[in-house]
C-alpha cells in the first residue's frame, strides 16, 4: 500500500511554520511498514488543494491530509475533500455537541464559526480521537481513502496513532516493518563517500532490500542510512546488522557513531571507558567545545573544565605560550598542554585560528590549528575550513573532537 502525505497551509510555504508534521507522519508510516513515496505542501487555495489531492489519489492508495480543519474561512480541507468525494457536507450533531461542551467546560461560549468543524462529508467517518475542537475524518474515495487530521501536532499524533495507522495496516492486508540504521561519519566529502560505496550501492540496487542513502547534515557530518524491510522487526534488524557489518570495513574510521550518537557523546564515552579526563583551551571557538562536552549526560566524570583564551596575552600569561604568532600548530600544542596542566587533566585540547578578516595574522580566513596533548603523545593539525564565522567555529569544534576520537582509538595519549 502506498500512502501520501499532503500538508495544507500557506504558512508552511512562507516558512512561518516548519512542517515537522509530515516528517513525523513519514516516520510512523515507515515503522508500520507502509510505503510513502511523496509528501506535498500546498497553500490555502481550494483549487490547488483539490488538484494536489486528486494527483495524490492518482498515484497512491491513501492520502493523509494534515491541516485545514480549523474554524476560520481559510480552513478549507473539509470542503475540498467533500468535492473530491463528490459528497455533500452535513452537520454532525454529535460533533457539534462535543465542541460546545469543550467550550462550556472552560466557561466560554462557543463561537458560531466552530460549527464549521462539525461539518462532515456524507460517507466520511469521524475519528474517535478528538483532543481539540477539530475532528479527524476517514473519507473513502472509491477504493481509496483520505484521512483528514488537524495540523496541531499533539492532536494530529493522537489521531494518526489511534486511527490512521491501524486502519492503514488493516487495509494493506500485510504485516511488515521498515527499520533504518544511520552510520554517522566525519572527515570526508559526500562525493568521496559516494565513491567509496558505489560498488555496494550498485549491488544493492539489484535486490532493493536493504538500501543505502546519504544524508548531508552540515556541521554534524554525513550520514549513511541503511534501510531494511521485513515481515518482522527481528528479521529487519538482522538485515541491518548484516549490512552494517559489510559497510563498516569499507568506510573505516570515518564512522564515529550510530543513529542519534553525536561526536561529543562518543568521545565522552571513550574517555569514560579509559578513565581519562580532558580539559580544553579555546580561542576562535570561544567555548563551543566545552559547551558541547558539557551537554552530554555524565560529562562531569571526565570533563575538567575549559579556558576561553581569546586575547593573545591570556594565551601567553595563563597558558604559557611563547610570545609570537598564535595561529600556529606550535601555539595550539602549547595551549593544549597549558589546559592540561592548569586544569589537571589527562588530555588537553586546543583551538586557535582565523574566523574573520580582522584576525588574519597574515593567514587566510578559515585557517584553524587544532591540538590534542596527552602525557605520552601529542598531535597538532592545520585545517582550512569553509564558510562564514559561525560555520568555521562549528566545523572547528567537531573537527577537534574527531581528532581526539582518532587519537583515543590509536591508544597513544596516555
Amino acid at each position: 500500500m502506498k500512502v501520501e502525505v499532503v500538508a495544507i497551509g500557506t504558512e508552511l510555504l512562507l516558512g512561518q511554520i516548519v512542517d515537522t508534521n509530515s516528517s513525523w507522519i513519514g516516520e510512523q508510516l515507515a515503522l508500520a511498514g507502509l510505503d510513502s513515496h511523496y509528501q506535498t505542501k500546498v497553500g490555502d487555495n481550494p483549487a490547488r488543494i483539490e488538484e494536489v489531492l486528486n494527483l495524490a489519489l492518482s498515484r497512491s492508495d491513501a492520502v493523509i491530509c494534515c491541516g485545514g480543519l480549523g474554524p476560520t474561512q481559510d480552513d478549507l480541507s473539509r470542503e475540498v475533500i467533500a468535492t473530491v468525494m463528490g459528497a455533500e457536507l452535513v452537520l454532525d450533531e454529535a460533533i457539534a455537541a462535543r465542541i460546545e461542551a469543550m467550550f462550556s467546560s472552560r466557561g466560554r461560549a462557543m463561537p458560531r464559526n466552530n460549527l464549521r468543524q462539525a461539518m462532515v462529508p456524507v460517507g466520511a467517518t469521524p475519528m474517535a480521537q478528538q483532543p481539540g475542537t477539530a475532528p479527524g475524518l476517514v473519507c473513502p474515495v472509491g477504493d481509496k481513502v483520505i484521512y483528514a487530521v488537524p495540523g496541531v501536532p499533539y492532536e494530529m499524533k493522537q489521531m494518526v496513532e489511534g486511527t490512521v495507522i491501524p486502519d492503514l495496516t488493516a487495509r494493506s492486508g500485510q504485516s511488515s516493518v521498515i527499520r533504518s540504521r544511520v552510520l554517522r561519519t566525519w572527515g570526508t566529502s559526500e562525493s568521496a563517500l559516494a565513491e567509496l560505496l558505489a560498488e555496494r550501492i550498485d549491488h544493492l540496487d539489484d535486490g532493493g532490500n536493504p538500501t543505502l542513502a546519504f544524508l548531508a547534515s552540515g556541521v554534524e557530518g554525513l550520514k549513511v542510512r541503511i534501510t531494511a524491510k521485513a515481515p518482522t522487526e527481528a528479521e529487519a534488524i538482522a538485515i541491518l546488522d548484516a549490512e552494517e557489518a559489510t559497510v563498516r570495513p569499507i568506510l573505516g574510521d570515518i564512522v564515529f557513531g550510530l543513529d542519534d550518537q553525536n561526536m561529543e557523546a562518543v568521545v565522552i564515552s571513550m574517555l569514560d571507558e579509559r578513565s581519562m579526563t580532558v580539559a580544553v583551551a579555546e580561542s576562535l571557538t570561544g567555548g563551543y567545545v566545552a559547551g558541547r562536552l558539557c551537554a552530554v549526560p555524565g560529562a562531569s566524570r571526565v570533563f575538567q573544565g575549559g579556558v576561553v583564551a581569546y586575547q593573545p596575552r591570556i594565551k601567553f600569561e595563563l597558558l604559557g605560550l611563547a610570545e609570537g604568532p598564535v595561529v600556529t600548530e606550535a601555539a595550539a600544542l602549547a595551549m593544549a598542554h597549558g589546559a592540561r596542566r592548569e586544569l589537571k587533566a589527562d588530555i588537553g585540547l586546543a583551538t586557535t585560528g582565523v574566523a574573520g578578516p580582522d584576525e588574519a595574522e597574515g593567514r587566510p580566513v578559515g585557517t584553524v590549528c587544532l591540538a590534542v596533548a596527552g602525557s605520552m603523545a601529542e598531535r597538532a593539525v592545520t585545517v582550512q575550513l569553509p564558510g562564514d564565522r559561525e560555520r568555521i567555529r562549528q566545523f572547528s569544534t567537531i573537527t577537534l573532537l574527531d581528532l581526539l576520537r582518532r587519537e583515543l582509538l590509536a591508544g597513544e595519549l596516555a
